[in-house]
């Protein structure tokens, strides 16, 4: 390795270590215990808000009843409905929470109970942040126009508009689980109102329920009344046009029939006998006429035909007589012959008998042809009045869609009037019904204790939110946490050798510097310490862990610097204020102290700490040394305890323009070889790097760098970014060291099993 670069790590190591995922439980009881004053305020801080609100809040005692809603209490006077799905009860439920939440049954119960003019109610007591509230609503209202004083009836009403928003407010209600069974508790801050109140709104609840159903039926009840006075008129009114209607047309016969219907009917009913009728006579008339035109022999044997169609009893006897004379002629003849007087008298009787048979046959046919053309003449009639009669019976037929219309308009007015009839009947039935679907199943009592503030419970979660509080704010702050507190993080983040830690100095402040023949004497821990005596700190308390942080810088600058002989040992830091010129004055004492040849230079030009920290202004120094008015041996001065020798800077008030050019300059460089000459090692107080370049000005000069920063004030990205963009002088760093360090605060930083969790085993090494 080059031996001018002393930085035994990378630069920017990743400060987070190997882990496997899970949380590192000792960091964070390390960070818990870090900020445990944090967490104990937030928690004190909790409790004392939460014991101020159980001291200023109002008590309120909370009464509850328990309702259930149950169809089965009107199974009796009720028609039993269909089975409810789970949908419906939940609808049901749902809805009678709502109503007991409601404005209107509020209103109910502040008149019921008189809440009106109850203070209690409506101007319940106030805790302190509600008082201020109103004061300044108040003061608001007061700077605003005044308004037209208001009627009697209108503050009335407002103190009941008020009382019901008041219960609203401080009225509960909730289904238990998945029953029909309701809770409702109300709170006030008196025990005995809040016990009326729930049970004023119990009974509420279930008169308001039979007030409902009797407004109901009694609003669907005249509803109804006038719906079945307007039917019953519309279908009157319906009959009669069905009837009227019927009489117009000649639609309808005392049979119930169209007439046109029913006389067609008749017609064809006659029609049919009248043809059989024609026809019977046609063919007696045609067979007679036969008979008639074949002549009168023809006759006497064909008149036996009308024997079966008419009383024909002359022509029987007619024919009777023929055969009997016919038989004896026939007789006579064979007996006597042809000739005989017998048998030509008998044939002239026969003749006789043929003639009258013939006449009786005419008239006969001349009877049978009337009836003949009467039958026609009747059947013809019967065709032409079935003919008119069908022709109107179409036209019948046409009007009989209008009937129907009419008709089916009367019966269905006639059917609705007689279902709304029936629904009548039930809603006056119903109308008096004095049962409710819901009962008191757990009366309201008296509470004993307030319902809130329940001063165990505040008191817990006071102390919970309280280690919440803390716990986020302590986080925060973990989380903010960007500044070195362990040597661990030196090396991590920076990669430097870790010197150690410089407690912060503290001490009874010094108004002069004590005799040479006196006894130095340590600060008293816990006083402040004398300006002038910090840069001799580490000679008067040899045996601090002060001073042997110093002896550790002292070493590790032996075995960096070997062979470097003189050596310039410069000390910077990052910022103003961390304390680097009390380090190189206690660095360069301590050296002193050990029989080494040291000087100190107090090369921050603009702001000199360490001439500062001199009893008496220099009336030259380094400024005059660099541009050669004076020699160096007689700006230098000496600390007669510790035999440091020490160049100041003469006139530190003055400003200079350009401080990294004088230290740049070949005056400086001649100053600090013949300084060589002299001293075993030289200390530069140099400026830090951050505001200003004199450190980087100087550079080449210096053999190596002690680097000092404040505990818990230095910014780990504001180191890294300047050793990056100093690379020079980042190579030349011996080590770091954590100045103005909380020695008691520091073990809460440390990992486990690190050195400074172990710090109090070894303090007896150490004094002051």
């Amino acid at each position: 390795m080059d031996q001018m670069n002393f930085r035994s790590r990378s630069m920017f190591r990743n400060s987070e270590p190997n882990s496997d995922g899970f949380i590192d439980l000792d960091k964070l009881w390390s960070a818990v215990v870090r900020r445990l004053g944090i967490i104990i305020a937030c928690v004190l801080v909790s409790m004392v808000l939460a014991a101020i609100y159980l001291f200023a809040a109002t008590p309120t005692y909370t009464a509850a009843t328990q309702i259930l809603i149950d169809d089965n209490l009107s199974r009796y006077a009720e028609e039993q409905e269909e089975i409810k799905s789970a949908q419906q009860i939940d609808n049901r439920m749902s809805s009678a929470v709502e109503i007991l939440k409601s404005k209107a049954l509020a209103l109910r119960v502040v008149d019921e109970a008189q809440l009106a003019d109850n203070p209690l109610v409506t101007d319940p007591p106030r805790s302190p942040i509600d008082f201020l509230k109103s004061t300044v609503k108040s003061v608001v209202f007061a700077l605003t126009p005044a308004s037209t004083p208001a009627s009697e009836d209108a503050v009335r009403n407002g103190r009941r508009e008020k009382a019901a928003a008041v219960l609203q407010q401080s009225l509960t209600v909730n289904r238990i689980g998945r029953s029909s069974v309701i809770a409702l508790a109300v709170g006030s801050p008196d025990p005995v109102l809040s016990t009326k109140i729930a049970k004023t709104y119990a009974d509420a609840y279930i008169e308001e329920q039979l007030n409902a159903n009797f407004d109901a039926s009694e609003k669907a009840s005249v509803w109804l009344q006038e719906r079945l006075n307007d039917l019953n008129k519309r279908s009157q009114e319906a009959s009669l046009a069905v009837e009227k209607y019927k009489r117009e047309h000649g639609l309808v016969s005392p049979r119930g029939e169209l007439l046109s219907s029913q006389q067609l009917s008749d017609l064809n009913s006659q029609l049919i006998v009248a043809q059989a009728d024609a026809a019977t006579a046609s063919a007696r008339y045609q067979q007679y006429k036969a008979i008639i035109d074949k002549g009168p022999e023809a006759a006497v044997n064909n008149a036996v035909v009308s024997t079966r169609e008419t009383d024909n009893s002359i022509l029987q006897d007619l024919r009777k007589r023929y055969l009997t004379a016919n038989e004896r002629e026939q007789a006579i003849v064979q007996q006597f012959g042809a000739d005989h007087p017998q048998a030509v008298a008998l044939a002239s009787e026969k003749g006789e008998l043929s003639q009258q048979i013939y006449r009786e046959l005419e008239q006969l046919t001349s009877s049978f042809r009337n009836e003949f053309e009467v039958a026609s003449s009747r059947e013809k009639s019967l065709r032409e009045s079935i003919e008119k009669v069908a022709g109107t019976n179409s036209e019948a037929n046409v009007s009989l869609v209008q009937l129907a219309e009419l008709e089916q308009k009367a019966a269905a007015l006639k059917t609705l009037y007689q279902s709304y009839l029936t629904r009548f009947e039930q809603a006056s039935q119903q109308q008096s019904f004095p049962i409710a679907k819901a009962r008191v199943i757990s009366e309201a009592g008296v509470p004993t204790a307030p319902s809130s503030p329940r001063k165990t419970l505040t008191m817990a979660l006071s102390v919970v939110l309280g280690l919440m509080a803390g716990g986020v704010f302590a986080g925060f702050l973990e989380m903010r946490e960007r500044f070195f507190r362990t040597g661990d993080e030196i090396q991590d983040k920076l990669g430097l050798r870790f010197l150690g830690y410089l407690p912060h100095i503290t001490g009874k402040k010094l108004g002069a510097e004590p005799p040479a023949a006196e006894e130095p004497k340590p600060p008293l821990d816990g006083a402040p310490v004398d300006f002038r005596q910090m840069m001799r700190y580490a000679v008067d308390a040899p045996r601090s862990s002060f001073a042997e942080t110093l002896r550790n810088a002292r070493l590790a600058c032996d075995v960096l610097l070997q062979g470097k002989s003189p050596r310039v040992i410069g000390v910077v830091s990052c910022l103003p204020g961390e304390g680097k010129s009390t380090v190189a004055a206690n660095f360069a004492g301590i050296l002193s102290a050990a029989g080494v040849r040291t000087l100190v230079v107090d090369a921050d030009l603009r702001n000199p700490g360490l001439t500062k920290m001199l009893s008496a202004e220099p009336q030259t120094g380094l400024v005059e040394v660099v541009l050669g008015e004076v020699d160096w041996m007689h700006a230098v001065r000496v600390d007669r305890r510790s035999k440091l020798a020490i160049m100041p800077i003469a006139g530190y008030a003055r400003k200079l323009a350009h401080t990294s050019e004088l230290l740049s300059s070949p005056g400086m460089s001649r100053f600090l070889d013949s300084a060589r000459e002299k001293f075993d090692v030289i200390v530069v107080d140099l400026a830090p790097l951050v505001p200003v370049i004199d450190a980087k000005a100087l550079e080449s000069q210096i053999d190596g760098f002690i680097f000092v920063t404040q505990w818990g004030v230095t910014p780990k990205k504001t180191v890294q970014n300047v050793l990056s963009a100093e690379p020079q002088i980042a190579s030349k760093l011996i080590g770091a060291i954590l100045n103005n360090t909380d020695m008691s605060q520091m073990s809460r930083y440390a990992d486990p099993g690190t050195p400074e969790r172990f710090r109090d085993r070894y303090m007896s090494y150490y004094e002051a």
